[in-house]
């Protein structure tokens, strides 16, 4: 047992005080004696790693016997190299077991302190033996610990050294140079015949072997592996039938129906032969019908008919010699047939090669013969590839499939010229090797490659917007979960991802397969990058990210679903307050998110120390870059914690106002009375003063201002105001309405009748009817609402023309009194708006304009 950090933290501050150290350090040890701990707590560590280092030491030494004894062969040596990566990762595990311990003891050392200097107060015994005897384990850890060190380093020498070997053989044997000349083809003729005259021979005896003695089992292993192939293309058809057949389609087919038809006919039909030359090949052993002298021939030539196959359809899909309407290039009639052709001949060139070599190797034929195979092969490629780029298969402007014979690109014409003279003057040189090299990757990594490049346009042409509702499972789809068009868009998204997945699955692992990788490379690689791997101090895990997502998103569901039930079944029931769920919603939505995000780091294998080391090294930056966005979070704290307003309320800050509609920790969201949404930053609301109409409670006061003649009863004017005002069911009885006798103004009497409503939504249609309700009153009791009156002196030079007055009377004016100035003065006349109708003349002249108080608006300007 160790002590905890906080333990470590009392003894550093508690170092002067040996006895509560002792208590403490026997407490972490359950109570033992100190000098039985190593043997029950510390000693088993070290005795665990020195066993667990004998036994990879005695690995080690025997993979170093098995690389000298037989180190030539490359899938021993893939093999080798999986087992010295496996002890490289086990030994550094012992050696991060044994530096985690050492830690805990430094820092138990540390804690307990240095020894007391000479002259100084000795210290309790049983300190000092808990330091010699933390000592003495921390000897025997660091000697452990050098052994368990050197043997990783050892393991990661060995794995480098088989690679290094793994590559000079490559190199040794793609660059090997043979001597190429007439005397030496004849002999290879020779030889030929012989092998043939050989593998004769064998075939017959095996034919016979089988014959008499497995029938039976060779009947039972091909029914196998053709029923285990048409459960496959079975399946296949029914999953993707209307995606692999063109006679499902009509009429003219889209750029997407025809990748889509052709990249799954081709890998589902390829793969359906692939699986049944597999599970033959399985079963045929398995039951003992391949003698050893047979089984390699038969292994190949599966191969070989699985991959002729595979090109086959990959031309047929890609050129449809016979179907124009369904060819994905812009190829001629006759430049289809003789592409496809080309490449199903190189095809099978090809794959002879490598079955007469694998029949060679077999039978034990000469070197030259297998050499001269490969030469033969690598110069009919060639020459096909030069006769390639001669062709005219395009179809330019204004032809057809039937008159097309424009040339090729140029750049790729140059390619296939240049892939050509490279294959033909490799085996005039010598280098038959480079040049078989050469041949297969220009047929099997071309022929994949063009099957993934197909599959990559077909989920990018299935995950364009709207493209995948137009298919035949958006279509279903839509239909079967009444799916609209944004979620038709994302599953095509999905499936177009999905697509590059398939694609590259598929096609990756071919191309490594045809560039010389063995299987077991594939598995390494694929092992250490789901398992971990480490860029410099950092070790990165698939598997480790997978599952920190996977927690995460459980996490995040889960949130969201204790948000909803809580709301529903809690609050709801308890008739909490919209603000007080919204607030508790939102704080545990984000208290769940950010527990949900530690477990999920903590799964992915991030150390959070480094993440606080780097969230310190960014506050600075988070300060200064970040601040408003750092105020606004904090602000929507502050506010979810204090709620001076909350969902629904009636608010005022600045210039806008409305109710609230969204609470969160950056911003708040408002609408406005006329349906506008305005996102006001949570600072505001902090720096600033907010009116909230709501924040009590609802009750609202609500004023309407009655103005009437000077000879109506004052009283009788409220009495019906009050009397109107109690017959509205929203207007509270306590406080009780009243009504205010405010001033004598100018033209009437003034008063304002004042009430409280229980809610102030309900204040506008309240104020409306009782406005009705006071003007049809008033008309029955013939009581009248005064409109202002203004009396304007106006004195005019000349003769009284009325039109000017137009311009003089507002609005407001009732009448106005002329008098004129001069020698030919008139007396004062009085003249309404209504005679007022003439034009005004331009050659009248104002001299004065005079009003009693309160003067006109209009006046005025008018002076």
């Amino acid at each position: 047992m160790t002590l905890s950090m906080s333990e470590n933290k009392w003894l550093r501050s508690l170092r002067l005080l040996p006895l509560i150290c002792i208590l403490l350090s026997s407490f972490a040890f359950a109570q033992q004696d100190p000098a039985q701990a190593p043997a029950a707590a510390t000693m088993p560590v070290v005795e665990r790693s020195t066993k667990e280092l004998d036994k990879y030491k005695a690995t080690l030494s025997d993979i170093t016997r098995q690389l000298e004894d037989g180190g030539r062969d490359d899938t021993r040596l893939v093999d080798l190299k999986g087992k010295a990566d496996d002890l490289s990762t086990s030994v550094n595990s012992v050696v991060s077991t044994l530096r985690g311990r050492l830690d805990e003891i430094n820092g138990r050392i540390t804690s307990l302190g240095e020894p007391p200097k000479e002259g100084a107060p000795p210290e309790a015994s049983v300190v000092t033996d808990e330091r010699n005897r933390l000592n003495s384990e921390k000897s025997q850890i660091n000697a452990v610990l050098g052994d368990a060190e050197a043997v990783a380093g050892r393991a990661t020498a060995l794995s480098n050294n088989i690679t290094s070997i793994r590559r000079a053989l490559f190199a040794a044997t793609l660059f090997k140079r043979t001597e190429i000349s007439l005397p030496v083809l004849a002999e290879a003729g020779r030889e030929f015949i012989d092998e043939v005259s050989t593998l004769s021979s064998s075939l017959t005896g095996w034919s016979v072997f089988v014959w008499n003695y497995k029938r039976l089992s060779m009947f039972g292993a091909v029914s196998l592996s053709v029923l285990a192939a048409l459960l496959f293309l079975v399946g296949g058809y029914r999953l993707l039938g209307h995606r692999m057949e063109r006679r499902a389609f009509s009429g003219e087919p889209s750029y997407l129906r025809r990748l889509s038809v052709a990249f799954w006919s081709t890998t589902v039909q390829s793969m359906s032969v692939f699986l049944f030359m597999v599970t033959s090949g399985f079963f045929l052993d398995n039951f003992g019908v391949l003698r050893p002298d047979i089984a390699p021939i038969v292994y190949v030539a599966m191969s070989v008919i699985a991959f002729v196959y595979f090109v086959s359809r990959l031309t047929y899909a890609i050129f449809a010699p016979t179907q124009p309407e369904w060819r994905l290039l812009h190829v001629s009639n006759s430049g289809a047939h003789t592409i496809s052709s080309a490449m199903l001949i190189m095809a099978i060139v090809n794959g002879l090669d490598y079955l007469f070599s694998t029949i060679s190797e077999t039978l034990n034929s000469p070197l030259i013969l297998t050499v001269a195979k490969s030469f033969v092969a690598s110069i009919i490629i060639g020459v096909i590839l030069l006769a390639l780029s001669f062709l005219k298969p395009v179809i330019g402007e204004g032809e057809d499939a039937e008159s097309g014979h424009k040339r090729m690109p140029r750049w790729l014409a140059i390619l296939l010229r240049v892939g050509g003279l490279l294959l033909i003057g490799a085996c005039l040189t010598g280098y038959v090797g480079l040049a078989r090299f050469l041949a297969t990757q220009v047929i099997a990594t071309g022929a994949v490659v063009a099957t993934v490049y197909i599959g990559i346009l077909s989920g990018k042409a299935i995950s364009r917007q709207g493209a995948f509702g137009e298919t035949l499972a958006g279509r279903y789809l839509g239909r079967r979960f009444g799916l609209g068009p944004v979620a038709l868009d994302q599953a095509g998204l999905a499936a177009g991802l999905g697509i590059y997945a398939i694609a590259l699955a598929f096609g990756i692992p071919l191309v490594l397969f045809s560039w010389g990788f063995q299987p077991g490379d594939i598995e390494n690689w694929a092992y250490s990058l789901l398992t971990g791997f480490k860029v410099g101090n950092t070790s990165i895990s698939l598997i480790s990210i997978f599952s920190g997502i996977l927690v995460f998103i459980v996490g995040y569901a889960v949130t969201r679903w204790f948000q909803k039930w809580l709301d529903r079944n809690v609050m709801a029931r308890g008739q909490v307050d919209a603000g007080v769920r919204n607030s508790v919603g939102t704080g545990i939505g984000y208290l769940g998110i950010v527990v949900a995000a530690i477990f999920g780091i903590s799964s992915a294998g991030l150390d959070l120390s480094s993440l606080a080391l780097v969230a310190s090294a960014l506050s600075v930056g988070i300060g200064f870059g970040l601040q408003n966005i750092v105020s606004n979070f904090v602000s929507g704290l502050i506010l979810l914690v204090e709620r001076p307003f909350k969902v629904g309320d009636w608010v005022v800050t600045g210039a806008v106002e409305g109710t609230v509609k969204r609470l969160s920790v950056r911003a708040t969201e408002i609408e406005t009375f006329r349906g506008q949404s305005i996102i006001v930053p949570n600072s505001e609301f902090i720096n600033s003063s907010v009116g909230n109409w709501t924040h009590r409670n609802r009750i609202q006061r609500a004023e309407i201002p009655v103005s009437v003649a000077y000879e109506t009863d004052p009283q009788k004017v409220m009495d019906i105001l009050l009397e109107l005002v109690k017959k509205q069911t929203p207007v509270l009885r306590n406080p009780e309405p009243h009504v205010e006798f405010l001033r004598f103004g100018d033209f009437s009497l003034d008063f304002e009748l004042r009430f409280h409503l229980a809610d102030l939504s309900h204040g506008l249609t309240v104020k409306n009817n009782l406005r009705m309700e006071i003007l049809k009153r008033f008309r029955e009791e013939g009581i009248s609402i005064p409109m202002p009156q203004r009396n304007l002196n106006i004195h005019m030079e000349g003769e009284t023309n009325p039109q000017i007055l137009a311009a003089l009377l507002s609005e407001e004016g009732d009448k106005a009194v002329v008098s004129h100035t001069g020698a030919a003065a008139a007396p004062k006349q009085e003249v309404a708006k209504s005679e007022v109708s003439k034009p005004l003349g331009e050659e009248e002249k104002l001299s004065e304009v005079k009003a009693d108080e309160p003067k006109s608006p209009v006046a005025k300007q008018r002076k």
